[in-house]
């Protein structure tokens, strides 16, 4: 199975904040890829920027290295995509992972409630 973690999983994932079973028992698999678009590094790095969360380079690079992420570009393509997403929400960092979950036909692991909303994205937890 492939899967795009959403920046909140990647962030309690490293942290080793507590996860639902359904979500851990998909990231011990080994069978199970896990991505990671360009767009949560990017929103890591304006979070750490203004001081809402104390993750650096240096721990974003050990996660996606302790996790065993792949790290996927944020396309044209991707972009693109965002012009036909409805507007359920306003964050452009959630809208990026969606465009990019979409394009890719990937399911998203994520608690954002907001998630379920856009029709036809699979979203686990």
């Amino acid at each position: 199975m492939r899967v795009l973690l959403d920046t909140q999983t990647v962030v309690a994932a490293y942290l080793g904040d507590p996860l639902p079973r359904s979500v851990m028992a998909l990231l011990e698999d080994k069978r199970t890829e896990r991505l990671v678009s360009v767009a949560t590094i990017m929103e890591i790095a304006v979070r750490n920027s203004v001081g809402k969360l104390q993750m650096g380079e240096p721990e974003i690079q050990e996660a996606i290295r302790d996790l065993l992420l792949t790290v996927i570009p944020f396309e044209p393509r991707h972009a693109c995509r965002m012009f036909r997403l409805p507007l359920h929400h306003r964050d452009p960092f959630d809208r990026m992972i969606i465009a990019t979950a979409y394009e890719e036909s990937l399911s998203v692991i994520g608690a954002n409630r907001q998630f379920r909303r856009y029709r036809g994205l699979k979203v686990i937890w």
